[in-house]
Protein backbone atom coordinates (compact mmCIF):
# COMPACT_ATOMS: atom_id res chain seq x y z
CA UNK A 1 0.00 0.00 0.00
CA UNK A 2 2.73 2.65 1.00
CA UNK A 3 4.34 1.22 -2.45
CA UNK A 4 0.89 2.67 -4.54
CA UNK A 5 0.64 6.50 -2.21
CA UNK A 6 4.28 7.11 -3.16
CA UNK A 7 3.48 6.82 -7.06
CA UNK A 8 0.52 8.46 -6.93
CA UNK A 9 2.55 11.75 -5.27
CA UNK A 10 5.03 10.90 -7.42
CA UNK A 11 2.48 11.01 -10.26
CA UNK A 12 0.42 14.27 -8.94
CA UNK A 13 3.73 16.14 -8.34
CA UNK A 14 4.70 15.73 -11.78
CA UNK A 15 1.55 16.58 -13.21
CA UNK A 16 1.50 19.42 -11.63
CA UNK A 17 4.93 20.55 -12.26
CA UNK A 18 4.44 20.22 -15.54
CA UNK A 19 1.11 22.34 -15.70
CA UNK A 20 3.26 25.19 -13.88
CA UNK A 21 5.94 24.82 -16.74
CA UNK A 22 3.99 25.67 -19.88
CA UNK A 23 1.93 28.94 -18.30
CA UNK A 24 3.56 31.60 -19.83
CA UNK A 25 5.05 33.97 -16.87
CA UNK A 26 4.12 37.58 -17.25
CA UNK A 27 5.35 40.01 -18.62
CA UNK A 28 7.00 43.17 -17.22
CA UNK A 29 5.95 46.58 -17.91
CA UNK A 30 7.39 48.54 -20.32
CA UNK A 31 9.42 51.42 -19.35
CA UNK A 32 7.77 54.25 -20.06
CA UNK A 33 8.43 56.63 -23.09
CA UNK A 34 12.18 55.15 -23.62
CA UNK A 35 10.25 52.04 -25.97
CA UNK A 36 9.68 53.79 -29.51
CA UNK A 37 6.81 52.56 -32.31
CA UNK A 38 8.40 52.64 -35.72
CA UNK A 39 6.72 55.23 -37.43
CA UNK A 40 3.22 54.17 -39.71
CA UNK A 41 3.09 51.22 -36.99
CA UNK A 42 0.03 51.79 -34.54
CA UNK A 43 0.62 51.21 -31.06
CA UNK A 44 -2.08 48.79 -30.50
CA UNK A 45 -1.74 46.91 -33.62
CA UNK A 46 -0.84 43.20 -31.77
CA UNK A 47 2.46 41.30 -32.99
CA UNK A 48 2.54 39.36 -35.93
CA UNK A 49 3.50 35.88 -34.13
CA UNK A 50 6.42 33.95 -35.61
CA UNK A 51 6.76 30.41 -35.66
CA UNK A 52 9.07 27.53 -36.30
CA UNK A 53 7.32 25.77 -39.67
CA UNK A 54 7.34 21.70 -38.41
CA UNK A 55 5.26 20.85 -42.18
CA UNK A 56 2.23 18.84 -42.48
CA UNK A 57 0.30 15.60 -41.75
CA UNK A 58 -2.71 13.87 -43.18
CA UNK A 59 -5.70 13.72 -40.95
CA UNK A 60 -8.02 10.51 -40.25
CA UNK A 61 -10.59 12.48 -42.44
CA UNK A 62 -7.90 12.48 -45.40
CA UNK A 63 -7.49 16.42 -44.89
CA UNK A 64 -3.73 18.30 -45.13
CA UNK A 65 -3.24 20.02 -41.35
CA UNK A 66 -0.27 21.79 -40.29
CA UNK A 67 1.93 20.21 -37.48
CA UNK A 68 1.92 21.79 -33.87
CA UNK A 69 4.19 24.99 -34.18
CA UNK A 70 6.13 26.62 -31.47
CA UNK A 71 5.01 30.18 -31.95
CA UNK A 72 5.72 33.58 -29.88
CA UNK A 73 1.61 34.25 -29.91
CA UNK A 74 -0.79 32.41 -30.82
CA UNK A 75 -1.89 32.14 -34.32
CA UNK A 76 -4.88 33.51 -35.70
CA UNK A 77 -5.18 29.83 -37.51
CA UNK A 78 -4.47 27.95 -34.68
CA UNK A 79 -7.36 26.29 -32.72
CA UNK A 80 -6.05 24.76 -29.21
CA UNK A 81 -2.19 25.45 -27.01
CA UNK A 82 -0.74 22.38 -26.21
CA UNK A 83 0.71 21.52 -22.91
CA UNK A 84 4.02 21.82 -23.82
CA UNK A 85 3.48 25.39 -25.17
CA UNK A 86 3.16 24.11 -29.36
CA UNK A 87 0.35 25.90 -31.09
CA UNK A 88 -2.01 22.76 -32.74
CA UNK A 89 -3.80 23.38 -36.15
CA UNK A 90 -5.94 20.54 -35.55
CA UNK A 91 -9.64 20.10 -37.30
CA UNK A 92 -11.19 17.76 -35.13
CA UNK A 93 -10.83 17.53 -31.19
CA UNK A 94 -9.66 14.30 -31.10
CA UNK A 95 -6.42 13.17 -30.68
CA UNK A 96 -5.46 16.87 -30.62
CA UNK A 97 -1.92 17.67 -28.85
CA UNK A 98 -1.32 13.67 -27.94
CA UNK A 99 2.41 14.60 -28.97
CA UNK A 100 2.43 17.33 -27.25
CA UNK A 101 1.01 16.48 -23.40
CA UNK A 102 -2.07 16.72 -24.55
CA UNK A 103 -4.12 20.57 -24.37
CA UNK A 104 -3.72 22.75 -21.77
CA UNK A 105 -6.52 25.19 -23.66
CA UNK A 106 -8.55 25.65 -26.65
CA UNK A 107 -8.63 28.60 -29.04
Amino acid sequence: MPLRRLIIVLSLSFLLSQQLLTQSPSQAPSSGSSARQPSGTPSNSPAKPRCKDNGTYVNSKGQTVKRPENCTTAPQTATAQCRDGTYSFSTSRRGTCSHHGGVAKWL
